[in-house]
């Protein structure tokens, strides 16, 4: 029901916004700020989100926690999606998502709400890092020679 009511309310929230600017400032200049606010959003979401990517990736090759940067990438693309979507309202709500220091309150929001039963990372729970030095096996081999013939796998 919520997401119902956010469907309705944000789109008459819009329609009344570019009536309001559009009766202040003229049909061209609204549509020319809702023009730009795209042209700028989408330059920003795309430096903001090649930023995050390479966090995401170095958090993977430290083997450390990847939750805020993926966090912080999902919000970027919602901001890209209001930024892209024409209007006010949600230019001002993807432009307050392009802001690290809201996206850490909106996470700090969502993390109050989700319990999180169990993380392991790495291997089997207590392992938390992989250190490839422990995965030596010493052990003696003898070469066997090749078979002459069909090996027995395949059918002749």
């Amino acid at each position: 029901m919520p997401l119902l009511a956010l469907f309705i309310i944000v789109p008459l929230v819009e329609i009344g916004l570019f009536i309001q600017v559009g009766g202040w400032l003229g049909l061209w200049p609204t549509l020319g700020i809702v023009v730009v606010t795209a042209i700028i959003g989408t330059a920003l979401v795309r430096r903001q989100g090649l930023q995050e990517l390479a966090r995401v990736q170095q958090a993977f090759d430290r083997l450390d926690n990847p939750t805020r940067p993926l966090a912080h990438g999902a919000m970027i693309l919602a901001s890209g999606l209001l930024l892209l979507t024409p209007g006010f309202f949600t230019d001002a709500v993807g432009f307050l998502l392009l802001v690290p220091q809201v996206r850490d309150r909106v996470m700090a929001a969502v993390r109050s709400r989700v319990k999180v039963q169990s993380f392991t990372m790495g291997g089997p729970a207590g392992q938390q890092r992989h250190h490839p030095e422990e995965d030596v096996v010493e052990a003696d081999y003898v070469e066997v020679p090749p078979r002459e013939g069909p090996s027995g796998w395949t059918r002749d």
